[in-house]
This record gives structure tokens, C-alpha cells and sequence, in this order.
């Protein structure tokens, strides 16, 4: 659903069927995933094929671990650290796993990427990529582009001159999809 709407942490078998009701509210295909014990990050890409480019990687610290809707969006006790503090072979890392996957599925103009780094031995594990995340002036991806050095005026004007008008297979008379 997306905002982590609908998502149960499950720590026992018998809280399955309680939290595939509440995912499938929201639609009938539900997704379960492994639960990485880490830390939450999440890195910005620009640009397109090998032109594409990570931002800085912000490190997101939320109350008992609980990066949700409510912690998203309601309260201030959520942290959002950029630069991340994390060791530099750390962000190189996820930088480098964001761009490849960002590349891999065609992705072009921008994108963020979700990232779980494993405590247990700090390997990081791609969560999604959001091919439209958040543009406010308090979102993850201006956040990061201000720690490079970008404005949010400069970031948004490098998304638009990075913006096409792509006309599918088949189509007739250039409209674009």
C-alpha cells in the first residue's frame, strides 16, 4: 500500500492470519517478507543509465525501531540523519547496490531507494525502490540533495530538464503515454 500502511511485524506463527487480514484490507495481494534487524536508510538516485548517481544516504532512527505510518507523518520523534553517520565503505555500499538495481530496472530521472543494513554483519539489503517519492520541502529526497549541495529549486529544476514524454510501442500520432 505503500507509507507502510497495513504492515504487521510478526514474531510469532500465530500472528499470521491477524496480520494478513489487516494487509489484505488494503489489497488482496499480500506481500510477507523476512524482518532484517538493522539499521534503516534510504538513498536518492539521479540521472539516467550510466549517468545515474546516488545521493548522500540518510540513516532513519525511529522510536523502538518502528519506522511506520504514524511515525512517518505525526510525530517528531523520528530521526532522520544526514550524512548518515555511517563508515564511508558503508554508504559506498548502499550507494553502489542503489545505483546498480536503479540501472538494472530501467529506471531514469530520479528515484529512492529503501535499505535495510543487516546488524549482525552490516550488509545492506534493498528493500524497494519509490519511482515517485515525496518532493516536499521536508522529504527524504530534497533532504539529501541539500547535504550535496543541491537546493530544492536546483533539484527540481534538474528533474524537469531530466523529463520526457515517452510515446509507447504502437502508438499513433505521438501521444504521449
Amino acid at each position: 500500500e505503500g507509507s507502510t500502511i497495513g504492515l504487521t511485524k510478526v514474531t510469532d506463527p500465530g500472528q499470521c492470519a491477524k496480520a494478513y487480514e489487516l494487509a489484505s484490507r488494503y489489497d488482496p495481494e499480500v506481500l510477507c517478507e523476512q524482518f532484517i534487524e538493522g539499521d534503516e536508510t534510504t538513498c536518492p538516485i539521479l540521472g539516467e543509465g550510466a549517468s545515474a548517481h546516488a545521493l548522500p544516504v540518510i540513516r532513519i532512527v525511529a522510536p523502538q525501531g518502528n519506522y511506520d505510518y504514524q511515525h512517518k507523518y505525526f510525530t517528531d520523534d523520528t530521526q532522520y540523519h544526514c550524512p548518515s553517520g555511517l563508515p564511508q565503505a558503508e554508504e559506498d555500499a548502499i550507494q553502489r547496490l542503489v545505483v546498480q538495481a536503479f540501472r538494472t530496472l530501467g529506471c531514469r530521472g530520479w528515484a529512492r531507494a529503501d535499505i535495510m543494513v543487516r546488524a549482525r554483519d552490516r550488509q545492506p539489503f534493498l528493500l524497494e525502490i519509490n519511482t515517485s517519492p515525496g518532493m516536499t520541502g521536508h522529504s527524504l529526497v530534497p533532504m539529501s540533495a541539500r547535504s550535496a549541495g543541491i537546493s530544492y529549486e536546483d533539484l527540481c529544476l534538474r528533474l524537469l530538464a531530466s523529463a520526457t514524454l515517452d510515446t509507447p510501442p504502437g502508438a499513433v500520432g505521438g501521444t504521449p503515454a
